[in-house]
């Protein structure tokens, strides 16, 4: 079984699901979270169980897990009284970043504290990253002034050539040179799923962002697919 952790109104997520469907594929959400059939052990046992999509599940039969959302939020906790959400949420979270990071498989991205998707950095710190893997950057500002919010580099009007990494393959049309940047921002990063823009295809091209949840097309998505089998492959 692949579990793909999602909100419960990313469609994309649901269409993945659909598309592993031999896999036996499911979506795990908050709403999941709150169902009787958890069972969690600290060190992990046989006998641990979850709840996948309103069904519980054997941990054992998981092979891997992909995570598409970046957290708990109040908002998609409609199932709990108002006044408890926010502590409902961050319960939920702690509890996901320590079930994840437990699992006896790959999971596509490993979790930081605050961010399911992998680490949470900000654009300074993916900036300063890219700079140890060679590239060009644009120097990046923040300004904080009182009464007005933060803002930073307005890179709105330029247009970006993008690279997803998953695992050690990339897709993109750009020049060898940005492919093998952006797996080694990836690897830096700690992650094995990510995207990242340029602002043109050619090597010499200036960085402009990560993205730790990028849109997956048919072909990204059998490339995970095949990681998830090559790990377990791997692990047998």
């Amino acid at each position: 079984m692949i579990v793909i952790f999602a909100s419960a109104y990313d469609e994309s997520s649901y269409s993945l699901a659909d598309r592993w469907s031999d896999q036996n594929a499911a979506v795990l959400t908050c709403n999941d979270l709150s169902l009787p059939g958890w069972r969690y052990y600290l060190p992990l046992r046989k006998e641990a169980s979850a709840v996948i999509g309103g069904q519980v599940v054997p941990v054992r039969e998981i092979k891997g897990a992909l995570i598409r959302w970046p957290g708990v939020f109040e908002q998609e906790l409609n199932h709990i009284a108002i006044e408890d959400r926010d502590y409902v949420a961050r319960e939920m979270m702690s509890f996901l970043v320590a079930w994840f990071s437990r699992l006896h498989c790959a999971v596509i991205n490993q979790p930081s504290p605050v961010n399911l998707a992998g680490p949470a950095w900000r654009p300074e710190h993916w900036t300063y990253a890219a700079v140890q893997v060679g590239l060009p950057v644009q120097k990046v500002e923040r300004h904080v002034s009182l009464g007005i919010s933060n803002s930073e580099n307005d890179l709105t009007g330029v247009p970006k050539t993008d690279v997803t990494v998953v695992g050690h393959r990339t897709f993109g049309d750009v020049d060898d040179i940005l492919r093998i940047k952006a797996r080694q921002l990836a690897h830096l990063a700690g992650v094995s799923l990510l995207r990242v823009s340029f602002a043109g295809p050619n090597p010499n091209s200036l960085f402009l962002g990560a993205d730790l949840l990028p849109q997956l097309s048919d072909e990204m998505a059998d490339a995970l697919l095949e990681d998830f089998e090559n790990w377990e492959a791997r692990a047998a």
